[in-house]
């Protein structure tokens, strides 16, 4: 997740999807680093990705310093059939972009807004969510509300406003047993972060995903009640009876986007009956997720296990997205 943000050794130009209009490979905001010899990350492949490739490369060769901004129809040209229109930004990564890039690492959790100027004297910034500028020389200030695009300024110069979000699905992952180690592996690459339960700090390996948070406590239950509201939830401990006292805690909360309990049909009976029994509303114990995975994936080998509740995750992620009211991009 977010390659580009890789740091890298020497020259290097970062290639932003700076304007979209009908259809395309990826939307607006979307980046590839490009080094003289690789590249990490991708703006959807194709003509598209090698011709914009080339044109980093001979940024690079040449000692190019200024931002360019070009115009590529996704038609005959390009050889590709998407029929839209984009625009992408080539910045060099010089010391001011450089040391926002190192900002934006360290802040994979946090929301920021880069701004890039496209023509004039180059120059650039890192704004927080609240408009605070936190690194970068460019004196310039755009609303919050702004969306990912082209903007103007109040003497008319055009600048990149590139919103860098915190991914916004979170996954509270009890368990750090075998099918645990492999969801956390299988959602490492993708737009969330992950709250990693267990009691038992010998369970977990010496070195986590980047979007991975550890938490090792006696009383779990104790972080449903902090987790983000509309959080993922996901039960699979050592111990049954720790599995009830989180299904219990997650369900006596608001807000919960998503909640799964690993088990075969016989262990959700049980679990429904007990949890009846101490007068939980039946329509919430019914929102429990029991067995976990996507229907017809029955193989129980772990990477199997893991793929398939990383994709029911990505289908109810995508399906609350959508149910967001959407913004207008602006260019």
């Amino acid at each position: 997740m977010n390659d580009w943000l890789t740091a890298t050794a020497g020259p290097a130009v970062l290639v932003t999807v700076a304007r979209v209009e009908g259809s395309s490979p990826r939307a607006t905001g979307t980046k590839m680093l490009v080094t003289a010899h690789g590249q990490l990350d991708t703006i959807g492949g194709g003509h598209l990705e090698l011709k914009a490739v080339e044109i980093a490369r001979a940024m690079l060769a040449r000692g190019d310093d200024a931002v360019h901004y070009e115009r590529f129809p996704l038609g005959p040209s390009l050889g590709q059939c998407c029929g839209g229109v984009v625009w992408l930004a080539f910045e060099p990564v010089g010391a001011e972009l450089a040391h926002i890039l190192e900002v934006l690492r360290a802040r994979r959790r946090d929301d920021s807004i880069r701004v890039t100027a496209i023509e004039g004297v180059p120059a650039c910034a890192l704004f927080d969510a609240g408009g605070t500028r936190i690194a970068g020389n460019a004196d310039v200030a755009f609303p919050g509300a702004l969306q990912a695009g082209l903007h103007a300024d109040a003497h008319g110069r055009r600048w990149l406003v590139d919103p860098i979000l915190a991914p916004r699905a979170h996954v509270l992952l009890f368990g750090a047993g075998h099918v645990g180690a492999a969801i956390v592996r299988a959602l490492a690459e993708l737009p969330c972060s992950v709250t990693w339960v267990d009691e038992r700090d010998d369970m977990f390996p010496a070195r986590v995903p980047d979007n991975v948070t550890v938490e090792v406590t006696d009383t779990p239950e104790t972080l449903v009640a902090v987790a983000p509201p509309g959080a993922s939830y996901l039960v699979m401990t050592h111990s049954h009876a720790l599995d009830q006292r989180l299904c219990e805690a997650i369900l006596a909360r608001e807000q919960v986007g998503w909640f799964g309990l690993i088990g075969s049909k016989t262990k959700r009976a049980q679990f429904e009956s007990r949890m009846a029994a101490r007068g939980i509303d039946p329509v919430r114990i019914a929102t429990m997720v029991c067995p976990i995975g996507l229907p017809g994936i029955i193989d129980k080998a772990l990477p199997v296990i893991a793929a398939s509740v990383a994709a029911q995750l990505l289908i109810v992620w995508q399906a609350q997205a959508a149910a967001l009211p959407q913004p207008i991009q602006e260019n």
